[in-house]
């Protein structure tokens, strides 16, 4: 008969205890760390941009006068920026998802498309505006337009949709697929009835998080040479344009300058922020309905 080391034992769960609570207070810390850097960087935004932000602020034009500056072309330009990125991203992205998931033969050239995709993921932002300017802005003369840039920022959230709307897919119980062919259905009519609006909220996840990124970038949109000058209101996709982040961007570097650019920049973050938020608010809402639905 084997005898049990109850001291032993005590021993090993003692450290074990220990080892658990070290990494309690150290994830507990980790999250206290990231929260008092958030509250200071919103307390340091808010505090400047405080006197900044009225009607005449959204509504101007740039000026090279802090006082009479607005911000109502980056504005249109960036909402502009999105009527590009959103369907692009969408419908190449879905597809390419439906298609590696639903059609694909399992193998060796799924297996490499998928690894790319993957990889993609990392790829530093500037490279993919390099791409833009080679592509879009030079080999299909477009120039600096919001067509332009609106491609080079839907190659850069891609793959963040195509991985999404994977893993939706995936995620979708596979009876439910079977089911629909028991009653005759096609495959297509399957992805489409079944499988797609099951999906749907991790797809929109997806999307969600993908546009927050498009629409905070500021990377490509420089490589591909966006200015920040006193230009035109766009209009239209064929029209030059700048962007909230690309305003921040220059009167940040004018602020070494003229002091109060950097009040500018503190304000068009603010308004940054909530653009994301309404954003973001909007398409929560759309997944939740959608969610509670399927």
């Amino acid at each position: 008969m084997k005898y049990v080391d109850v001291e032993q034992v005590q021993k090993k769960m003692n450290a074990r205890l220990m080892t658990n609570n070290l990494a309690k207070l150290l994830f507990f810390l980790s999250t206290i760390f990231g929260l008092i850097v958030l509250v200071i960087l919103f307390y340091r935004v808010i505090s400047q941009s405080l006197g900044w932000i009225d009607m005449q602020f959204l509504t101007n034009k740039l000026s090279t006068d802090p006082e009479k500056a607005g911000i109502m072309g980056a504005i249109l330009g960036t909402l502009w920026l999105m009527v590009v990125v959103a369907p692009v991203t969408m419908l190449l992205g879905v597809g390419t998802a439906i298609y590696l998931e639903e059609y694909a033969k399992k193998g060796k050239l799924q297996a490499f498309i998928q690894t790319n995709i993957s990889n993609l993921a990392g790829v530093p932002s500037i490279v993919f505006g390099i791409l833009g300017l080679t592509v879009f802005v030079r080999s299909l003369d477009l120039g600096a337009i919001i067509l332009a840039g609106g491609l080079t920022m839907s190659l850069l959230v891609l793959p963040v949709v195509v991985v999404a709307s994977q893993e939706a897919i995936r995620a979708v119980p596979q009876f439910l697929r079977e089911a629909s062919y028991g009653m005759g259905a096609t495959k297509w009519q399957t992805i489409k009835n079944v499988v797609l609006p099951a999906a749907l909220p991790g797809i929109l996840t997806g999307v969600i998080l993908a546009l927050s990124r498009a629409i905070g970038e500021t990377a490509p949109l420089v490589v591909i040479g966006i200015p920040a000058l006193l230009i035109p209101l766009p209009e239209g996709i064929l029209d030059k344009f700048t962007v909230l982040p690309m305003q921040i961007y220059y009167w940040t570097i004018d602020a070494a300058l003229v002091e109060e650019y950097a009040n500018l920049a503190a304000a068009t973050i603010v308004i940054l922020l909530l653009v994301l938020f309404i954003m973001n608010s909007i398409a929560v809402l759309i997944r939740n309905k959608f969610q509670r639905r399927f």
